[in-house]
Protein backbone atom coordinates (compact mmCIF):
# COMPACT_ATOMS: atom_id res chain seq x y z
CA UNK A 1 0.00 0.00 0.00
CA UNK A 2 1.02 3.27 -1.05
CA UNK A 3 1.96 5.95 1.43
CA UNK A 4 -1.50 8.33 0.18
CA UNK A 5 -3.79 5.11 0.60
CA UNK A 6 -2.23 4.75 4.00
CA UNK A 7 -2.90 7.64 5.20
CA UNK A 8 -6.44 7.73 4.53
CA UNK A 9 -6.64 4.65 5.80
CA UNK A 10 -5.82 5.80 9.22
CA UNK A 11 -7.87 8.63 9.02
CA UNK A 12 -10.14 6.88 8.61
CA UNK A 13 -9.58 4.14 11.77
CA UNK A 14 -9.26 7.76 13.80
CA UNK A 15 -12.80 9.02 12.60
CA UNK A 16 -14.56 5.68 13.27
CA UNK A 17 -12.88 5.61 16.61
CA UNK A 18 -14.04 8.86 17.47
CA UNK A 19 -17.47 8.58 15.99
CA UNK A 20 -17.37 5.30 18.79
CA UNK A 21 -16.21 7.16 21.62
CA UNK A 22 -19.28 10.34 21.55
CA UNK A 23 -21.68 8.30 22.46
CA UNK A 24 -20.24 6.67 25.36
CA UNK A 25 -18.86 9.96 26.49
CA UNK A 26 -22.78 11.14 26.52
CA UNK A 27 -23.83 8.67 28.44
CA UNK A 28 -20.80 9.00 31.09
CA UNK A 29 -21.47 12.74 30.86
CA UNK A 30 -25.13 12.40 31.25
CA UNK A 31 -25.06 9.68 34.29
CA UNK A 32 -22.82 12.29 36.08
CA UNK A 33 -25.31 15.71 35.62
CA UNK A 34 -28.14 13.30 36.65
CA UNK A 35 -26.16 12.33 40.04
CA UNK A 36 -25.37 15.92 40.29
CA UNK A 37 -29.27 16.84 40.27
CA UNK A 38 -29.79 13.96 42.90
CA UNK A 39 -27.32 15.07 45.32
CA UNK A 40 -28.50 18.89 44.97
CA UNK A 41 -32.39 17.89 45.50
CA UNK A 42 -34.14 20.36 47.71
CA UNK A 43 -37.23 19.75 49.55
CA UNK A 44 -39.78 22.15 49.04
CA UNK A 45 -41.48 23.51 52.06
CA UNK A 46 -43.10 26.61 53.90
CA UNK A 47 -42.26 28.76 57.22
CA UNK A 48 -43.74 30.73 59.13
CA UNK A 49 -41.53 33.09 61.76
CA UNK A 50 -41.95 32.15 65.69
CA UNK A 51 -44.04 35.48 66.81
CA UNK A 52 -45.35 36.23 70.75
CA UNK A 53 -49.03 35.97 71.20
CA UNK A 54 -51.42 35.45 73.91
CA UNK A 55 -52.28 31.91 74.03
CA UNK A 56 -54.48 29.38 76.61
CA UNK A 57 -54.58 25.83 77.06
CA UNK A 58 -57.65 24.52 76.02
CA UNK A 59 -58.86 20.40 77.06
CA UNK A 60 -61.63 19.86 74.61
CA UNK A 61 -63.56 15.95 75.57
CA UNK A 62 -66.88 14.69 74.20
CA UNK A 63 -69.59 14.97 76.83
CA UNK A 64 -73.45 14.84 77.58
CA UNK A 65 -75.64 16.84 78.71
CA UNK A 66 -77.53 16.49 81.89
CA UNK A 67 -79.87 18.73 84.19
CA UNK A 68 -78.68 19.03 87.46
CA UNK A 69 -82.10 17.87 88.98
CA UNK A 70 -83.80 15.32 87.75
CA UNK A 71 -86.99 13.42 89.52
CA UNK A 72 -87.70 9.80 88.55
CA UNK A 73 -91.39 9.18 90.24
CA UNK A 74 -92.29 5.79 91.33
CA UNK A 75 -95.05 5.12 93.67
CA UNK A 76 -95.03 3.56 97.05
CA UNK A 77 -98.28 1.47 96.39
CA UNK A 78 -99.56 -0.63 94.07
CA UNK A 79 -102.60 0.68 92.60
CA UNK A 80 -104.79 1.86 89.67
CA UNK A 81 -104.62 5.57 88.33
CA UNK A 82 -107.27 7.42 89.12
CA UNK A 83 -106.65 10.60 87.67
CA UNK A 84 -103.33 12.09 85.55
CA UNK A 85 -103.17 16.48 86.54
CA UNK A 86 -100.60 16.63 83.88
CA UNK A 87 -99.40 15.63 80.67
CA UNK A 88 -95.83 15.45 79.19
CA UNK A 89 -94.33 18.88 78.53
CA UNK A 90 -95.94 20.60 81.41
CA UNK A 91 -94.44 22.75 83.88
CA UNK A 92 -94.56 22.09 87.57
CA UNK A 93 -93.66 23.19 90.58
CA UNK A 94 -92.23 21.66 93.46
CA UNK A 95 -95.19 19.96 95.77
CA UNK A 96 -97.96 20.10 93.00
CA UNK A 97 -100.31 17.09 92.38
CA UNK A 98 -99.07 15.03 89.16
CA UNK A 99 -101.55 11.42 89.58
CA UNK A 100 -104.06 10.57 91.64
CA UNK A 101 -104.46 6.71 92.44
CA UNK A 102 -107.52 5.12 93.45
CA UNK A 103 -107.55 5.12 97.25
CA UNK A 104 -111.29 4.49 98.91
CA UNK A 105 -109.62 1.70 100.86
CA UNK A 106 -107.19 3.58 102.19
CA UNK A 107 -109.29 6.64 103.20
CA UNK A 108 -111.56 4.53 105.14
CA UNK A 109 -108.94 2.96 106.95
CA UNK A 110 -107.55 6.63 107.86
CA UNK A 111 -110.73 7.19 109.38
CA UNK A 112 -111.18 4.43 111.73
CA UNK A 113 -107.64 5.09 112.79
CA UNK A 114 -108.35 8.62 113.71
CA UNK A 115 -111.55 8.02 115.18
CA UNK A 116 -109.28 5.22 117.70
CA UNK A 117 -106.82 8.47 118.42
CA UNK A 118 -109.67 10.63 119.40
CA UNK A 119 -110.84 8.17 121.67
CA UNK A 120 -107.13 7.77 123.28
CA UNK A 121 -106.73 10.97 123.56
CA UNK A 122 -110.12 11.95 125.35
CA UNK A 123 -109.27 9.31 127.77
CA UNK A 124 -105.82 11.16 128.41
CA UNK A 125 -107.10 14.07 128.90
CA UNK A 126 -109.97 12.43 130.95
CA UNK A 127 -106.87 10.52 133.00
CA UNK A 128 -104.97 13.96 133.72
CA UNK A 129 -107.73 15.96 134.22
CA UNK A 130 -110.73 13.95 136.35
CA UNK A 131 -109.59 10.54 137.18
CA UNK A 132 -106.51 10.61 138.82
CA UNK A 133 -106.94 13.98 140.48
CA UNK A 134 -110.31 11.74 142.18
CA UNK A 135 -108.14 8.78 142.91
CA UNK A 136 -106.02 10.87 145.18
CA UNK A 137 -108.61 12.71 146.49
CA UNK A 138 -110.42 9.56 147.88
CA UNK A 139 -107.20 8.29 149.02
CA UNK A 140 -106.36 11.32 151.37
CA UNK A 141 -109.64 10.84 152.34
CA UNK A 142 -109.27 7.35 153.39
CA UNK A 143 -106.10 7.97 154.42
CA UNK A 144 -107.25 10.97 157.24
CA UNK A 145 -110.39 8.62 158.25
CA UNK A 146 -108.58 6.05 159.05
CA UNK A 147 -105.92 7.99 161.25
CA UNK A 148 -108.56 9.76 162.95
CA UNK A 149 -110.28 6.44 163.74
CA UNK A 150 -106.75 5.00 165.01
CA UNK A 151 -106.50 7.89 167.08
CA UNK A 152 -110.07 7.32 168.67
CA UNK A 153 -108.81 3.69 169.11
CA UNK A 154 -105.98 4.55 171.01
CA UNK A 155 -107.68 6.83 173.40
CA UNK A 156 -110.66 4.42 174.07
CA UNK A 157 -107.42 1.85 174.66
CA UNK A 158 -106.00 4.06 177.15
CA UNK A 159 -108.70 5.17 179.31
CA UNK A 160 -109.79 1.48 179.62
CA UNK A 161 -106.21 0.88 180.64
CA UNK A 162 -106.62 3.36 183.02
CA UNK A 163 -110.04 1.97 184.46
CA UNK A 164 -108.36 -1.60 184.57
CA UNK A 165 -105.58 -0.74 186.80
CA UNK A 166 -107.85 1.12 188.89
CA UNK A 167 -110.00 -2.08 189.04
CA UNK A 168 -112.74 -0.41 188.52
CA UNK A 169 -112.97 -2.18 184.39
CA UNK A 170 -113.00 -5.97 183.46
CA UNK A 171 -110.34 -7.66 182.19
CA UNK A 172 -112.52 -8.33 179.32
CA UNK A 173 -113.49 -4.65 178.25
CA UNK A 174 -110.00 -3.71 178.30
CA UNK A 175 -108.59 -6.64 175.82
CA UNK A 176 -111.63 -5.66 173.02
CA UNK A 177 -110.49 -2.05 172.98
CA UNK A 178 -106.83 -3.59 172.14
CA UNK A 179 -108.01 -5.61 169.59
CA UNK A 180 -110.04 -2.62 168.11
CA UNK A 181 -106.84 -0.33 168.47
CA UNK A 182 -104.62 -3.38 166.97
CA UNK A 183 -107.25 -2.95 163.58
CA UNK A 184 -107.46 0.78 163.66
CA UNK A 185 -103.54 0.27 163.43
CA UNK A 186 -103.85 -1.50 160.06
CA UNK A 187 -106.15 0.07 158.37
CA UNK A 188 -104.54 3.34 159.15
CA UNK A 189 -101.26 1.98 158.20
CA UNK A 190 -102.51 0.37 154.97
CA UNK A 191 -103.85 3.71 154.11
CA UNK A 192 -100.92 6.17 154.55
CA UNK A 193 -99.43 3.39 152.16
CA UNK A 194 -101.67 3.44 149.83
CA UNK A 195 -101.63 7.37 149.64
CA UNK A 196 -98.23 7.54 149.96
CA UNK A 197 -97.82 5.05 146.62
CA UNK A 198 -100.63 6.99 144.52
CA UNK A 199 -98.63 10.15 144.79
CA UNK A 200 -95.01 8.58 144.18
CA UNK A 201 -95.76 5.94 141.71
CA UNK A 202 -99.22 5.46 140.69
CA UNK A 203 -99.20 9.65 138.82
CA UNK A 204 -96.55 8.53 137.03
CA UNK A 205 -97.66 5.28 135.92
CA UNK A 206 -100.80 6.24 135.17
CA UNK A 207 -100.25 8.96 133.14
CA UNK A 208 -97.56 6.87 131.51
CA UNK A 209 -100.58 4.07 130.61
CA UNK A 210 -102.88 6.90 129.39
CA UNK A 211 -100.41 8.59 126.82
CA UNK A 212 -98.84 5.16 125.87
CA UNK A 213 -102.45 4.55 124.74
CA UNK A 214 -102.85 8.08 122.94
CA UNK A 215 -99.26 7.22 121.57
CA UNK A 216 -100.26 4.07 119.98
CA UNK A 217 -103.35 5.55 118.62
CA UNK A 218 -101.75 8.33 117.21
CA UNK A 219 -99.72 6.03 115.29
CA UNK A 220 -101.76 4.10 113.74
CA UNK A 221 -103.30 7.13 112.59
CA UNK A 222 -100.24 8.50 111.24
CA UNK A 223 -99.50 5.36 109.47
CA UNK A 224 -103.41 5.49 107.74
CA UNK A 225 -102.90 8.99 106.45
CA UNK A 226 -99.51 7.97 105.28
CA UNK A 227 -101.02 5.49 103.14
CA UNK A 228 -103.36 7.45 101.99
CA UNK A 229 -100.71 9.98 101.00
CA UNK A 230 -99.44 7.92 98.51
CA UNK A 231 -102.17 7.81 96.70
CA UNK A 232 -101.66 11.65 95.95
CA UNK A 233 -98.24 11.52 94.28
CA UNK A 234 -96.55 15.43 93.78
CA UNK A 235 -93.29 16.96 92.57
CA UNK A 236 -90.63 16.98 94.21
CA UNK A 237 -88.79 20.02 92.50
CA UNK A 238 -89.72 22.21 89.85
CA UNK A 239 -88.95 21.46 86.49
CA UNK A 240 -90.85 20.25 83.08
CA UNK A 241 -92.85 16.55 83.15
CA UNK A 242 -90.32 14.76 80.17
CA UNK A 243 -91.98 11.49 80.55
CA UNK A 244 -95.45 10.28 81.12
CA UNK A 245 -95.11 6.49 79.90
CA UNK A 246 -98.67 5.09 81.75
CA UNK A 247 -102.36 6.53 81.33
CA UNK A 248 -105.21 6.61 83.25
CA UNK A 249 -106.96 3.21 84.38
CA UNK A 250 -103.45 1.19 84.18
CA UNK A 251 -102.08 -0.22 87.02
CA UNK A 252 -99.70 1.49 88.89
CA UNK A 253 -96.89 -0.54 90.26
CA UNK A 254 -94.66 0.27 93.70
CA UNK A 255 -91.24 1.11 93.11
CA UNK A 256 -91.70 1.28 89.14
CA UNK A 257 -91.61 4.76 87.70
CA UNK A 258 -94.86 6.81 86.16
CA UNK A 259 -93.47 10.48 85.85
CA UNK A 260 -90.43 12.14 85.53
CA UNK A 261 -89.33 15.39 85.97
CA UNK A 262 -86.20 17.29 85.17
CA UNK A 263 -85.25 21.15 86.20
CA UNK A 264 -84.03 22.14 82.52
CA UNK A 265 -82.93 25.70 83.86
CA UNK A 266 -79.73 24.45 84.84
CA UNK A 267 -77.64 22.01 82.74
CA UNK A 268 -74.47 20.53 82.91
CA UNK A 269 -72.14 18.13 80.27
CA UNK A 270 -70.59 15.57 82.33
CA UNK A 271 -67.52 14.57 80.35
CA UNK A 272 -64.64 11.59 81.31
CA UNK A 273 -61.64 13.07 81.10
CA UNK A 274 -57.75 11.76 81.41
CA UNK A 275 -55.66 12.04 84.69
CA UNK A 276 -53.06 13.90 83.53
CA UNK A 277 -55.19 16.91 81.90
CA UNK A 278 -57.56 16.59 84.87
CA UNK A 279 -54.74 17.57 86.90
CA UNK A 280 -54.93 21.01 85.57
CA UNK A 281 -58.16 21.18 85.73
CA UNK A 282 -60.40 23.46 88.78
CA UNK A 283 -63.56 24.12 89.56
CA UNK A 284 -64.44 27.83 88.46
CA UNK A 285 -62.00 27.66 84.61
CA UNK A 286 -63.96 28.95 81.93
CA UNK A 287 -65.25 26.61 79.48
CA UNK A 288 -67.15 26.47 75.67
CA UNK A 289 -69.87 23.73 74.97
CA UNK A 290 -70.23 23.35 71.25
CA UNK A 291 -73.15 21.33 69.45
CA UNK A 292 -74.75 20.53 66.62
CA UNK A 293 -77.81 22.60 66.43
CA UNK A 294 -75.89 26.24 67.32
CA UNK A 295 -73.39 27.51 65.09
CA UNK A 296 -72.04 29.44 67.88
CA UNK A 297 -70.68 27.85 71.59
CA UNK A 298 -72.59 28.32 74.65
CA UNK A 299 -70.30 30.30 77.63
CA UNK A 300 -70.02 27.89 81.12
CA UNK A 301 -67.40 27.11 83.52
CA UNK A 302 -65.91 23.99 85.43
CA UNK A 303 -68.43 23.23 88.18
CA UNK A 304 -67.05 19.63 89.45
CA UNK A 305 -63.62 17.92 89.03
CA UNK A 306 -64.14 14.41 90.59
CA UNK A 307 -61.94 14.15 93.47
CA UNK A 308 -61.67 10.10 92.61
CA UNK A 309 -61.46 8.05 89.42
CA UNK A 310 -64.04 6.14 87.98
CA UNK A 311 -63.27 3.01 88.58
CA UNK A 312 -64.29 1.65 85.38
CA UNK A 313 -62.49 3.67 82.88
CA UNK A 314 -59.70 5.23 85.27
CA UNK A 315 -60.57 8.81 83.93
CA UNK A 316 -61.99 11.72 86.56
CA UNK A 317 -65.36 13.08 85.68
CA UNK A 318 -65.70 16.79 84.83
CA UNK A 319 -68.78 18.70 84.76
CA UNK A 320 -69.17 22.39 82.99
CA UNK A 321 -72.59 23.88 83.50
CA UNK A 322 -74.05 26.34 80.84
CA UNK A 323 -74.52 30.09 82.16
CA UNK A 324 -77.53 30.55 79.99
CA UNK A 325 -79.06 27.27 78.86
CA UNK A 326 -79.90 27.71 74.97
CA UNK A 327 -83.45 26.34 74.15
CA UNK A 328 -81.19 23.85 71.64
CA UNK A 329 -79.49 22.50 74.30
CA UNK A 330 -81.39 19.74 75.88
CA UNK A 331 -80.78 16.69 78.10
CA UNK A 332 -79.38 13.90 76.74
CA UNK A 333 -77.23 15.31 73.44
CA UNK A 334 -73.97 14.94 73.08
CA UNK A 335 -71.76 18.13 73.44
CA UNK A 336 -68.03 19.00 72.98
CA UNK A 337 -66.76 21.12 75.63
CA UNK A 338 -63.50 23.23 75.72
CA UNK A 339 -62.26 24.34 79.14
CA UNK A 340 -59.70 26.88 79.15
CA UNK A 341 -57.14 25.74 82.06
CA UNK A 342 -54.30 28.49 81.70
CA UNK A 343 -53.48 31.54 79.74
CA UNK A 344 -50.14 33.51 78.87
CA UNK A 345 -50.72 36.73 77.51
CA UNK A 346 -47.20 37.44 75.85
CA UNK A 347 -45.99 33.77 74.84
CA UNK A 348 -43.43 32.81 72.12
CA UNK A 349 -45.37 30.46 70.16
CA UNK A 350 -45.34 28.55 66.88
CA UNK A 351 -48.21 26.20 64.63
CA UNK A 352 -48.94 22.94 66.66
CA UNK A 353 -48.38 21.31 63.31
CA UNK A 354 -44.51 22.29 63.53
CA UNK A 355 -43.58 20.61 66.73
CA UNK A 356 -42.76 17.27 66.47
CA UNK A 357 -40.55 14.59 68.20
CA UNK A 358 -37.60 12.65 68.36
CA UNK A 359 -36.35 9.23 69.15
CA UNK A 360 -35.46 9.99 72.73
CA UNK A 361 -38.99 11.70 73.09
CA UNK A 362 -37.74 15.35 73.00
CA UNK A 363 -39.56 18.07 71.32
CA UNK A 364 -38.29 19.92 68.33
CA UNK A 365 -38.87 22.17 65.56
CA UNK A 366 -37.50 22.38 61.72
CA UNK A 367 -35.88 26.15 61.18
CA UNK A 368 -34.93 27.23 57.31
CA UNK A 369 -32.12 28.12 58.06
CA UNK A 370 -29.92 31.36 55.71
CA UNK A 371 -28.24 28.91 54.11
CA UNK A 372 -30.78 27.07 52.64
CA UNK A 373 -30.93 24.21 55.03
CA UNK A 374 -33.26 23.04 57.56
CA UNK A 375 -32.29 22.94 60.81
CA UNK A 376 -33.53 20.59 63.62
CA UNK A 377 -33.67 22.89 66.88
CA UNK A 378 -35.18 21.00 70.04
CA UNK A 379 -37.14 22.97 72.09
CA UNK A 380 -39.12 22.85 75.59
CA UNK A 381 -42.73 23.06 75.54
CA UNK A 382 -45.29 24.97 77.68
CA UNK A 383 -49.20 25.31 76.84
CA UNK A 384 -50.52 23.49 74.11
CA UNK A 385 -53.87 23.41 72.30
CA UNK A 386 -55.54 22.82 69.02
CA UNK A 387 -53.84 25.32 66.82
CA UNK A 388 -50.35 26.49 69.09
CA UNK A 389 -47.55 25.49 70.83
CA UNK A 390 -45.62 27.78 73.30
CA UNK A 391 -42.19 28.22 72.99
CA UNK A 392 -40.35 28.14 76.27
CA UNK A 393 -36.39 27.65 75.07
CA UNK A 394 -34.42 26.59 71.91
CA UNK A 395 -35.63 29.26 69.61
CA UNK A 396 -36.27 33.20 69.34
CA UNK A 397 -38.52 35.17 67.97
CA UNK A 398 -38.87 35.52 63.98
CA UNK A 399 -37.35 32.10 63.58
CA UNK A 400 -38.69 30.94 60.41
CA UNK A 401 -39.81 27.84 61.29
CA UNK A 402 -41.22 25.05 58.77
CA UNK A 403 -45.20 24.47 58.99
CA UNK A 404 -45.38 22.30 56.00
CA UNK A 405 -42.97 19.64 54.82
CA UNK A 406 -40.93 19.59 58.02
CA UNK A 407 -42.26 16.55 59.15
CA UNK A 408 -39.21 13.01 59.53
CA UNK A 409 -37.36 16.13 57.09
CA UNK A 410 -33.48 14.78 58.34
CA UNK A 411 -31.17 17.80 59.52
CA UNK A 412 -28.95 19.81 57.05
CA UNK A 413 -31.53 19.34 54.30
CA UNK A 414 -31.41 22.07 51.23
CA UNK A 415 -35.00 23.12 51.15
CA UNK A 416 -36.60 25.98 48.97
CA UNK A 417 -39.48 27.88 50.71
CA UNK A 418 -42.80 28.18 48.71
CA UNK A 419 -45.34 30.85 48.76
CA UNK A 420 -48.87 29.67 51.04
CA UNK A 421 -51.79 28.78 49.31
CA UNK A 422 -53.97 31.63 48.20
CA UNK A 423 -55.56 31.39 52.02
CA UNK A 424 -52.74 31.10 53.71
CA UNK A 425 -51.50 33.98 51.99
CA UNK A 426 -54.39 36.49 52.91
CA UNK A 427 -53.67 35.46 56.86
CA UNK A 428 -49.80 36.38 56.09
CA UNK A 429 -50.72 39.62 54.73
CA UNK A 430 -53.13 40.54 57.40
CA UNK A 431 -50.02 39.40 60.03
CA UNK A 432 -47.62 41.96 57.94
CA UNK A 433 -49.75 44.69 58.22
CA UNK A 434 -48.87 44.85 61.75
CA UNK A 435 -45.15 45.12 61.31
CA UNK A 436 -42.20 47.72 61.62
CA UNK A 437 -43.01 50.63 58.35
CA UNK A 438 -39.09 49.99 58.54
CA UNK A 439 -38.85 46.37 57.48
CA UNK A 440 -40.99 47.46 53.71
CA UNK A 441 -37.60 47.65 51.70
CA UNK A 442 -35.98 44.94 52.75
CA UNK A 443 -39.67 43.10 51.79
CA UNK A 444 -38.83 45.04 48.39
CA UNK A 445 -35.64 43.34 48.05
CA UNK A 446 -37.06 40.05 48.80
CA UNK A 447 -39.59 40.26 46.13
CA UNK A 448 -37.29 40.52 43.71
CA UNK A 449 -36.37 36.85 44.48
CA UNK A 450 -36.82 33.71 42.83
CA UNK A 451 -39.73 31.94 45.99
CA UNK A 452 -38.41 28.47 44.36
CA UNK A 453 -34.43 29.11 45.13
CA UNK A 454 -35.12 29.94 48.98
CA UNK A 455 -34.43 32.87 48.77
CA UNK A 456 -31.19 33.07 46.00
CA UNK A 457 -31.69 35.00 43.20
CA UNK A 458 -31.87 34.03 39.53
CA UNK A 459 -28.57 34.52 38.08
CA UNK A 460 -27.74 32.38 41.03
CA UNK A 461 -29.59 29.61 40.41
CA UNK A 462 -28.77 29.44 37.27
CA UNK A 463 -24.91 29.06 37.85
CA UNK A 464 -25.77 26.47 40.35
CA UNK A 465 -27.59 24.37 37.90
Amino acid sequence: MNPKMRAIHHTYRLSLAIACAAPAMFIVLSGCGSAEKEKEAVAAVQTTPAQRSPISQIISAEAVVFPIQQATIAPKITSTILEFKVQRGDRVKKGQLLVVLENKDLDAAAKATQGDFEQADAGYVTTVESSLPQQIQKAELDAAAAKAAFDAQQTVYDSRKELFQQGALPRRDLDSAAVALAQARSVNEVAQKQLADLRRLGKEQTLKSAHGSRLSAEGHMLAAQAQLSYSEIRSPIDGVVTDRPLYVGDLATANQPILTVMNVSRLIAKSHIAQSEAAVLKVGDSAELKIPALDHPLKGRVTLVSPALDPGSTTIEVWVEASKPDPALRPGMTAEVAMTTKAVKDALVVPMSAVFKNAEGADYVVLAGSDEKAHQKTVQVGIRNADLAQILSGINAGDPVITTGGYALPDGTQVKIEKPAADEKVAADKSDEKKDPANDKKDAKDDKKDPKAGGATKPAQKDRE
